[in-house]
């Protein structure tokens, strides 16, 4: 095959191969980046097209090989590899281990404060925090909707009113009620 045959030949797959770049790179910069390596390297390597061969398959079979070797260095750049004595840098400080004891004094605390509650409130409550919805809640205590709703509403009144003595003024949301 001459040179200008091939050549011809593969502006006529151009616009084929910009599509399957596209759909390999989902991005267009990138993929006028791997169609511009794969007509490179299918014009530095034309010696090595088999005449009568697919032309076609021969180009996306480069342009698919091109991306998944660029895809493999981009997941290997991605590696960290310490070669100092121990590791120290990938044991350095990077990696911070969180300590949970303040929240989980104050979920205790809570806790408490949730016991302490009156029946009456305390459960309907409980069975909100626990995902139930209003009317399901309503019918398994059978009570009317609006009962369910305002209880859960006292039970949430009141345990601001334990936690602000406790803690003092916390910022609370601005959907919250305020409590004075």
């Amino acid at each position: 095959m001459s040179q200008i045959e091939f050549d011809t030949r593969l502006s006529q797959m151009t616009s084929l191969l910009q599509s399957f770049a596209y759909s390999l790179t989902k991005n267009g910069e990138d993929a006028r980046d791997l169609y511009q390596e794969t007509a490179f390297r299918a014009l530095t390597n034309r010696d090595k097209f088999r005449p009568g061969t697919n032309f076609k398959a021969w180009l996306f079979t480069i342009m698919k090989n091109i991306f998944i070797n660029n895809y493999r260095k981009k997941v290997k750049a991605n590696t960290i590899m310490d070669t100092t004595e121990n590791q120290y840098y990938i044991n350095s400080g990077a990696n911070a281990i969180s300590n949970q004891a303040e929240s989980s004094i104050m979920m205790k605390e809570l806790t408490v404060m949730v016991d302490g509650l009156d029946d009456s409130i305390r459960i309907p409550f409980l069975m909100h925090y626990q995902g139930y919805k209003y009317q399901e809640i309503a019918d398994y205590l059978d009570l009317p909707l609006g009962t369910v709703k305002s209880r859960i509403f006292f039970a949430r009144k009141d345990l601001k009113l334990q936690i602000k003595k406790s803690y003092g003024n916390l910022n609370f949301s601005k959907q919250s009620i305020e409590v004075q």
